[in-house]
């Protein structure tokens, strides 16, 4: 059997495999597939201290699996997770192979319809179980780094309209690690991400295990970092036209989870979005 291509293949074959592998190279395989995004940036001897096998073992392991060497076990994490100068890539076909202006509206338009179209069906069964994640949930923390952020900040916005408890998490001032420790089991943490994934949310997936709070994942693939974890896992396609990725489809999937929170909250969430909506015309915020 030819080695596999791609990190789902190689998921896979772990997972088939999995039971009948030594001890050493179970809990190399484990780490590899738990972390991927430290397999694409760490040496192999720092992956192996981490994992607690030695360095070696993860060279065997990458044999075994019918990679070349470890080099080759290794390229199939960084081109997944940190495709090089993709968006340099990408810029640079686009201004040197110039579409017209209506082939690139139609070209961007049929991509963005195959992502909207895409969130159904991978969503559909998850849904109900993120919204119960969230209703039951003490308190819900949102956070999104960098191009994510907009969303995590609509995200907020839109259940804080009907549901006082919702918060951002930020690292303005560095304090990220300091609100971390406030969380509790009966929070609903929401981590929303694709590749390449922020430092700061990885960080802090990992940091929200030892506080027992629940986790939503909201990213643009069931390994990513934080869905390897996760209590429950939405995904949406960030596959765009341009030369960086989309965000049409997470937002229009936030919007969708805010909506159907909403929905269940039912009447109390109607008394409180009205009552939200009336504070808001009183003090002048809409003219």
């Amino acid at each position: 059997m030819s080695a596999p291509h791609s990190l789902d293949e190689l998921t896979r074959h772990i997972q088939s495999r999995y039971p009948d592998l030594s001890p050493q190279f179970q809990a190399g395989a484990r780490y590899l597939i738990d972390h991927p995004t430290q397999v694409s940036t760490l040496s192999a001897r720092k992956l192996a201290a981490l994992a607690g096998v030695q360095p070696a073992t993860l060279v065997r392991l990458a044999q075994h699996l019918g990679y070349a060497g470890w080099d080759a076990l290794k390229a199939i994490f960084t081109q997944e997770l940190h495709p090089p100068g993709a968006y340099a890539a990408r810029a640079l076909s686009l201004v040197h192979q110039p579409e017209s202006d209506q082939a690139a509206w139609q070209a961007t338009i049929q991509q963005q319809v195959l992502d909207l179209q895409a969130l159904e069906p991978a969503n559909q069964a998850a849904m109900t179980r993120a919204v119960a994640l969230l209703a039951g949930a003490g308190r819900i923390v949102i956070a999104g780094f960098r191009s994510c952020y907009p969303a995590a900040f609509s995200l907020r916005y839109l259940c804080s309209l009907f549901r006082p408890d919702v918060h951002l998490l930020h690292n303005t001032g560095g304090t990220l690690s300091l609100d971390t420790h406030h969380l509790r089991p009966e929070d609903t943490a929401v981590l929303i991400g694709y590749a390449p994934y922020s430092r700061e949310l990885i960080e802090l997936a990992e940091a929200l295990r030892p506080q027992g709070c629940r986790v939503l994942a909201l990213c643009d693939s069931q390994l990513a970092p934080m869905a390897l974890h996760a209590d429950c896992v939405l995904t949406f396609s960030t596959q765009g036209h341009s030369f960086f990725p989309t965000t049409v489809a997470l937002q229009a999937l936030v919007e969708m989870l805010a909506r159907q929170l909403l929905v269940h909250h039912g009447e109390s969430a109607l008394a409180e979005l009205s009552r939200t909506e009336a504070r808001l015309h009183a003090s002048g915020a809409y003219r």
